[in-house]
């Protein structure tokens, strides 16, 4: 089937364009200028988006779907409809709070037969490293994984180890011969510990942001970003920064890419819209790891992903039933609202692309801007660019209609993922999302009257070549 798209706003690698996008088989074969169009294209069946934007779909690098084992959390099924709904096509799953966690092919296979027919997007999966398991890291490169996720501190499930610096060195040899990203959670315990204690021992207020702030310092990332640096300047393996929340890293990161050093650097987009100093107290809808820092801090950010020394946004999409949030009592004579009891995340999708417009638009930032963070450096990320990332030739026609002029207040019924948490409820958020297509084919259309989904999930997991050609 031949048909095309056409827009005023077609945002392609060279910029925007009044162009029309041709797909075959969902594929994009052209996009030919509006103002020089073809007989043979010009009667094409065509949709006309006439101002709504057409973006590439965009890709999260950075999603916690819990699937299979703590569906009651998230799932395949809700997590890709959020998805749909937010303008990802592509959402690359973490491998843990699944149960069993993906660190090994055997859990790889259990969670890929978990996905299959639900997912309402395209998926790619990373594998874990974990204290101990190397031996199974090239196995989980073979079989498919985009490339593996660590943590330098416990992430709050237990089948899912921290990883000390000793393992992590029998770890480095087999992921630098894999050729695949090293994703870590870049905080270090003892900083965060020393911090903890001394709040506890002068009777600091759990119910106040800024106790929960102080409890996770700069310095717990600082130090686990300089470890990773020496690393990686060790073993030369490709090395990401998952969720960089501290301005105070970006002079190392700078140098160390300076030097030549493989490091590419996420943030999210909680840490680009709020700051610490609007966090009310009891306000445990914001509590991530690391931490929401301040307006100083959200702006410096901003600066590192105009100068390119962050490479992407990612959600950190990281959902939990309400009762792990705190925002009510759990248990007779419990008070709710204290950070050190609640769970650490956000949940994002179906919003995050408007959370970062109405921040980027105010700043400057255009929509080839957005198609680079949210799309095609992601895409990179996870070996998918020679088939996502961008609207050109050969690409899968995954693509996003934009409205980025109208604008909406976060309701439960806009967010689609399974529990209806959210730090953006109420607010008032700039840019909406129209249409999303995979492969060409309608995913999800949002009317003035109502929101409607594909019947049938269409999405696949994405088949990974190894090894990856990693530019």
């Amino acid at each position: 089937m031949v048909h095309a798209l056409r827009s005023r706003r077609v945002i392609t690698p060279h910029g925007e364009l009044d162009a029309t996008v041709v797909i075959e088989d969902g594929i994009i074969t052209a996009v030919h200028p509006n103002a020089h169009l073809e007989s043979h294209i010009a009667n094409l069946p065509t949709e006309d988006l006439g101002n709504l934007a057409l973006l590439p779909g965009l890709v999260d690098a950075h999603t916690h779907i819990n699937e299979p084992g703590r569906t009651e959390w998230e799932g395949f099924a809700t997590a890709t409809r959020a998805a749909a709904a937010g303008g990802f096509t592509t959402v690359v799953d973490m491998p843990l709070n699944c149960l069993p966690e993906t660190t090994t092919v055997a859990a790889l296979e259990l969670k890929r037969e978990a996905a299959r027919n639900q997912c309402m997007v395209d998926y790619a999966l990373w594998g874990g490293c974990v204290d101990g398991n190397q031996l199974h890291l090239e196995p989980l490169a073979r079989a498919g994984v985009a490339g593996f996720k660590a943590f330098l501190i416990y992430p709050g499930c237990d089948g899912f180890t921290s990883i000390d610096r000793a393992n992590l060195e029998h770890a480095l040899p087999h992921i630098a011969a894999t050729g695949l990203p090293l994703l870590v959670h870049a905080e270090l315990e003892p900083s965060i510990a020393a911090s903890i204690a001394h709040l506890n021992t002068t009777g600091a207020d759990w119910f106040k942001y800024s106790t929960y702030l102080a409890a996770r310092p700069d310095a717990a990332e600082l130090q686990a970003i300089e470890l990773l640096i020496a690393l990686c300047r060790q073993y030369r393996f490709r090395l990401h920064i998952v969720h960089l929340s501290t301005m105070q890293a970006l002079p190392m990161l700078a140098a160390a890419r300076a030097d030549g050093l493989p490091i590419t650097v996420e943030t999210c987009p909680h840490y680009l819209h709020c700051a610490a100093e609007d966090i009310p107290d009891r306000g445990v809808l914001y509590k991530c790891a690391p931490p929401i820092r301040s307006a100083a801090n959200r702006d410096a950010l901003w600066s590192a992903l105009k100068d390119g020394l962050i490479d992407l946004i990612a959600t950190d999409h990281s959902p939990c039933p309400p009762d792990m949030k705190r925002l009510t009592a759990t248990q007779p004579g419990e008070e709710p609202g204290r950070f050190d009891e609640a769970w650490g995340g956000i949940a994002s999708l179906s919003v995050a692309f408007s959370v970062v417009w109405t921040e980027a638009h105010t700043r400057g930032f255009t929509l080839s801007h957005i198609a680079q963070w949210l799309s095609l450096a992601p895409a990179k990320l996870a070996g998918i660019d020679t088939q996502v990332g961008s609207i050109e030739p050969g690409k899968h026609a995954n693509l996003v209609a934009f409205d980025p002029d109208a604008s909406f207040t976060v309701t439960p019924e806009v967010l689609y993922y399974r529990h209806k948490l959210s730090p953006y409820m109420n607010e008032t958020l700039q840019g909406l999302v129209r249409s999303t297509w995979l492969r060409g084919e309608r995913v999800f259309q949002r009317t003035d009257n109502s929101d409607v989904f594909a019947i049938t999930p269409q999405g696949r997991e994405y088949a990974l070549p190894y090894p990856l050609d990693t530019h």
